[in-house]
Formats: structure tokens, sequence, C-alpha cells
């Protein structure tokens, strides 16, 4: 059976090996956020308009608007993208409304920085709203770090605990 001595000082140890796992990730992969897009019909506007939605998102990402009907076409002019700063002072909302859309027609709202894609679908017809949305980690670092500090991590631990116990 470990001494309590032996056990304060795996615990910190354990808690140093942590640490050093949680900076490697930030430097390695920086400090960042992203989330799906909700895309919907904006009934508030004057005319048909769709507004896009991401709660979280860091660092600032860009915004583009797509059509199925109107490929190529350039909807910077016909839609208005604001960041608003969220709570904690770091995330941000992204919001974009797109105005003068017309029925019939598959719109996408994509939300890019150097991190993650993440893409909301709508299709407005007649008779009903179809929407569709997809996230993509555009860094391989990304999921790497992830899955490497996450599992490095829960070895160590491991480690620490059966050696505390011997």
């Amino acid at each position: 059976m470990a001494s309590l001595g032996q056990v304060i000082f795996w615990s910190i140890i354990s808690i140093i090996i942590i640490l050093a796992g949680a900076i490697a990730f930030i430097i390695g992969f920086g400090i960042s956020a992203f989330s799906i897009p909700e895309v919907n019909v904006d009934y508030n506007a004057s005319s048909e308009s769709l507004r896009c939605e991401a709660p979280r998102w860091f660092p600032q990402p860009t915004v583009v608007w797509a059509s199925q009907v109107d490929q190529g076409a350039n909807f910077s002019e016909v839609s208005n993208t604001s960041f608003e700063l969220n709570s904690e002072n770091v995330t941000m909302k992204v919001v974009s409304v797109l105005y003068n859309v017309t029925v019939n027609n598959t719109y996408s709202c994509m939300i890019e920085n150097n991190i993650a894609k993440a893409t909301g679908d709508i299709k407005v017809t007649d008779s009903e709203i179809k929407r569709r949305s997809h996230l993509q980690l555009l860094n391989s670092k990304a999921s790497l770090c992830v899955s490497a500090s996450s599992a490095i991590d829960g070895v160590l631990l491991l480690l620490c605990f059966y050696l505390m116990l011997k």
C-alpha cells in the first residue's frame, strides 16, 4: 500500500502530465470553436429571406451563400453577415441573412475558418421546407490532437494510479 506522501507525489505528477498535454494541445492546435449552422426562413424580413445561425466560431470564419439553381452566383451583395461576441468573450455567434430568395431552390450557407467548414442547406418549395447540415474538419491536426491528447492523458492517468497502489 502506498504512503500518503507517495499518493500526493503521484497525484501532483498526474496533474502536471495532464496540464502538459493540455498546453501541447493548445500550442499544436490552437484555441478554436466551430458549430453546425441552422438555416431557417426569416419571416421577420420584408422580403423572402433565409437566416443562417451558428452559435460558436473561433477564429472568425468567412460566410458564403450558394444556390443549386444559380451556381457560381455571387450572393455577397444580397446577404448581410454579422459576428456577435458571445458572453465568454472568446467565441462568436455567426448570423447571416440572404435576401430575395426564390421558391423551389436549394440554398447553402457555408461557414469556414482554417479549422472547420460547416454547411447548412435548405430547400424551400411551395409545400415544404427541407434542411440538411454537415461539418467537416479541415485541419488534420484537429482530429489527431483531440484523440491523441485524450488517449495519452488516459494512459498516463492509469499509469499514475497503478504506481500509487504499488
